[in-house]
């Protein structure tokens, strides 16, 4: 059975960035693009999985030991369903943890299980975006294969303007049709 519409996992980690995920998903589903979100732990203190759950119109996933809904493992079936993966926004913390080969959630190893491409938003501070272990781990992951959207430079939650901010959400979405195809 061939699937006609592409499926996109939207992996949502902890930054005040994350409410961005609202307009992704809303933009992916206008180009009838199915998305399945997995939001982490740290990312529940800036939205909600309602949120989220009603603009996907899937069910959200937090927890790899949640039962699953079919038979398969959740993280290697959802891997096996994504025609990409985006991750936005992407904190240090989950760069490092991709970089260092840690799967410890369920966006970690559906990343790690999945053979397609991941497309990776960052947001930070300008700080923790240009101390030189981020920078190691990027490069780590842009040798690697792993595809790069920002961040550019603009207005931080901590007040300043400058690097870290995530991209234009019009920007993700090109990107994300690009690799779609």
């Amino acid at each position: 059975m061939t699937r006609s519409k592409k499926t996109v996992v939207l992996g949502v980690t902890g930054s005040i960035a994350a409410y961005r995920a609202c307009e992704i998903i809303s933009a992916l589903r206008k180009e009838d693009v199915s998305v399945r979100v997995i939001l982490t732990k740290e990312a529940h203190e800036f939205i909600t999985p309602l949120s989220l759950q009603t603009l996907s119109r899937n069910k959200v996933l937090t927890d790899m030991f949640d039962l699953p809904e079919e038979w398969d493992p959740v993280h290697t079936s959802l891997a096996d369903k994504a025609d990409l993966i985006l991750v936005a926004p992407a904190t240090a913390n989950v760069i490092g943890k991709i970089a260092g080969g840690i799967c410890d959630d369920l966006l970690t190893c559906v990343i790690f299980a999945s053979s397609g491409p991941v497309l990776i938003a960052p947001a930070m501070n300008e700080k923790m975006y240009k101390n030189k272990i981020v920078q190691a781990n990027i490069e780590k992951l842009r040798s690697a294969g792993y595809k790069f959207i920002g961040p550019i430079k603009g207005r931080l939650a901590c007040g300043h303007e400058d690097m870290g901010h995530i991209s234009d959400t019009a920007d993700i979405v090109k990107e994300a049709k690009k690799l779609l195809r």
